[in-house]
């Protein structure tokens, strides 16, 4: 079997990481209703933080109901995906800079960080929607980090919404990745 056969194979049994998506999208609608709390920045940086924390369990929760295998046994590249996914952690240290020296900047640079680490799914996946995605939700979070002001709310809001457009996208590309699968076999 060779690469491209594999990685088909892996998108099609991992429905192109929609359940991770699925549970991203979850966790920034959190993140939108922590921003739009009477709170104090930092305090909702920590709660922002804290919210993450339900991404995985989330994730495979959905994949069950999803009936994803996103563990493929005999998938070589299967841990590829986690290893991707664990990669946005090495960016933590840029996040908790922010946090002390520009608390207003947190949620910016946080989605910044999960929007652009989707981009190397598009080559695991062989999914154009994380090419276009990615580097389009990073550079709207820029500009809306430069343009909220006091309404930073917008900004997770911004990432739950592009991220449900992305979900569909990729739904499309696997359904479409499914029939070929089907027709070929």
């Amino acid at each position: 079997m060779n690469l491209s056969d594999l990685k088909n194979e892996l998108a099609v049994k991992s429905k192109n990481g929609i359940s991770f998506l699925s549970s991203a999208a979850v966790v920034w609608t959190v993140i939108t209703i922590i921003y739009l709390l009477p709170l104090e920045v930092g305090q909702k940086n920590i709660l922002m933080l804290f919210s993450s924390g339900i991404m995985f369990p989330l994730a495979i929760g959905l994949s069950k109901i999803y009936k994803v295998d996103w563990k493929s046994e005999g998938l070589p590249l299967s841990d590829l995906g986690l290893a991707l996914n664990l990669a946005q952690l090495m960016y933590f240290p840029i996040l908790f800079l922010v946090f002390v020296h520009f608390p207003s900047d947190m949620v910016a640079v946080f989605a910044i960080i999960t929007a652009a680490h989707l981009y190397p799914y598009g080559w695991l996946y062989q999914a154009k929607p994380y090419y276009f995605y990615a580097p389009l939700i990073s550079v709207l979070v820029m500009i809306l980090g430069f343009t909220a002001g006091g309404r930073l709310w917008t900004i997770p809001l911004l990432m739950a919404v592009s991220l449900v457009l992305l979900n569909v996208a990729l739904y499309t590309d696997f359904k479409k990745k499914s029939n070929l699968s089907r027709m070929s076999a």
